[in-house]
This record gives C-alpha cells, sequence and structure tokens, in this order.
C-alpha cells in the first residue's frame, strides 16, 4: 500500500491489494483441506503469477461498476486514465511483488519455475522483509489518512 497510493494516477490501487492476497489463497487451500501438494505451488512462481495478476486486473476492470460505491465510499475509485493498462500493470506487480517477497522466506517456493531451486532463499533476510512490509504497510496507512484529510478537489 505505501507503493499503491501514490502510485495509484497509474495503477488501480484495490487490483494492486486484492492481488497481493490472492496468492495465499493457494496455500491455505493445502492447509485447510490438507492436500497433498506444496504448500507453496505455482502461484508461487512469476511463470504462473504474473499472468494470473493480469487475469485478476481484467477480472477487476469488469467488476469496477459494480464495486465503484464501495470503492468511493473507501476513496479508492480509480483516477481518471487509469484504463486497462492501470488494472493489468496493479495485477501483475502485486503478484510479481509477492513472489519475489515470498521467495527468500520459503524453501519450497520455485519463483523461477520450471527451474527447481529458488536462488532467492536466504531465511537470514526474514526480518528484513518482514520489516519491509511492515514499513511499506505503515507508510501506506498514513498517505491514505492524509489522503482522506485532503479536500476532494486535491484527492
Amino acid at each position: 500500500m505505501g507503493l499503491g497510493v501514490p502510485l495509484r494516477k497509474y495503477i488501480h490501487l484495490p487490483t494492486l491489494l486484492v492481488v497481493s492476497v490472492v496468492n495465499d489463497v493457494e496455500p491455505f487451500l493445502v492447509l485447510l483441506l490438507g492436500l497433498n501438494s506444496p504448500l507453496h505451488g505455482l502461484l508461487h512462481t512469476f511463470l504462473l503469477a504474473v499472468p494470473a495478476g493480469f487475469v485478476l486486473g481484467v477480472i477487476m476492470l469488469a467488476l469496477e461498476p459494480a464495486l465503484a460505491p464501495l470503492l468511493k465510499a473507501l476513496l479508492l475509485e480509480p483516477r481518471e486514465g487509469v484504463g486497462l493498462r492501470g488494472f493489468l500493470l496493479a495485477g501483475a506487480i502485486g503478484a510479481a511483488l509477492h513472489v519475489l517477497l515470498d521467495a527468500p522466506l520459503y524453501d519450497d517456493i520455485r519463483p523461477f519455475y520450471p527451474l527447481i531451486v529458488n536462488p532467492l532463499y536466504n531465511p537470514s533476510i526474514t526480518v528484513g522483509v518482514y520489516a519491509l512490509c511492515i514499513g511499506l504497510g505503515l507508510l501506506g496507512l498514513i498517505e491514505y489518512v492524509a489522503l482522506a484529510r485532503a479536500p476532494s478537489s486535491t484527492r
């Protein structure tokens, strides 16, 4: 969110937020259903995550009219000029960042599948990755509060 609020003129922030979370449906289902499959599967690879982000961008664009009242109430309505490109960029960026931030933390992630190695795996930076995520989240919250307090003509 720390990047999404200032970039909201170019990318669709709600899509970025949704896509950033959707990747974790996969491990959630593996745990919930007790599936005999890797915790982090294909949605944690650039090969599938980025195209899935594009697809979710198109879905979010299609849902925009139905979501418009909610997004407006939350001050998350898209700025003028955020068309299909902004939705696609938000989807791709959200998915790729999710894989990029998870890859150092989990040894079962194969970010460059079909390669079976994870060259990004580095558990020694776990605290730094979490600190970065928390810091960007707090920055985004501060930016969002400032946005909410700004006159509507400057949003």
